[in-house]
């Protein structure tokens, strides 16, 4: 049965919904979280793009975003979020990061938060290895996302690299910078980590 909606009607739309709900026994998207690219008057992926950019524009050379086969990717240098060593993000990286979750907010993709780390053992830092330090990274923007700022957690995935995905060279100490991140992918609609 096909069914059209000309003007909203909000107890038609909700018995609709249900409806929906029921024959493909899927849950329904929260509506204050649906993009809609028209509105954007672009694909939705450079919209996503184009909002983070404005979102890191106080990071001045922390952060970068670029795009992949996956989506969009900001890549958030360390420096900015935390003390050398540390897996705690700094009370001044929060108003840098509340910029983005009103991006991220605003859009239902799903998100995976990667930990990176350069070459170098951590040394007097109190974690064994660069896998605890870049995953307990990720996990700490997480926390932020989720618990101060009021992301849904369900919309998130969590991976610690270590020193395994680099960005640069770790031979210089400009590259170890680089390498030295946590990146925020926002996934294209469509695309699913399991």
């Amino acid at each position: 049965t096909m069914y059209a909606l000309s003007a909203v009607d909000t107890e038609k739309l909700a018995r609709f919904a249900l409806s929906m709900k029921e024959a493909f026994r899927a849950p329904v998207t929260d509506s204050s979280r649906v993009f809609i690219p028209e509105l954007a008057g672009q694909d939705p992926m450079g919209y996503i793009e184009s909002e983070l950019r404005a979102a890191i524009g106080n990071l001045k050379g922390m952060a970068a975003v670029r795009r992949d086969r996956r989506g969009v990717i900001i890549s958030l240098g360390t420096g900015a979020l935390f003390e050398p060593g540390s897996a705690s993000v700094k009370e001044d990286a929060l108003k840098e990061l509340s910029e983005i979750a009103l991006v991220l907010k605003n859009i239902s993709n799903r998100i995976i938060i990667e930990g990176h780390t350069d070459s170098l053992p951590p040394a007097n830092t109190g974690f064994r290895s660069n896998w605890e330090l870049s995953a307990l990274r990720a996990i700490s923007v997480l926390r932020v996302f989720t618990e101060r700022f009021n992301i849904p957690p369900d919309r998130f995935v969590v991976a610690g690299y270590a020193q395994y995905r680099p960005l640069r060279e770790n031979s210089t100490p400009e590259g170890r910078a680089m390498n030295r991140r946590v990146d925020l992918v926002i996934l294209k609609e469509g695309e699913f980590v399991q």
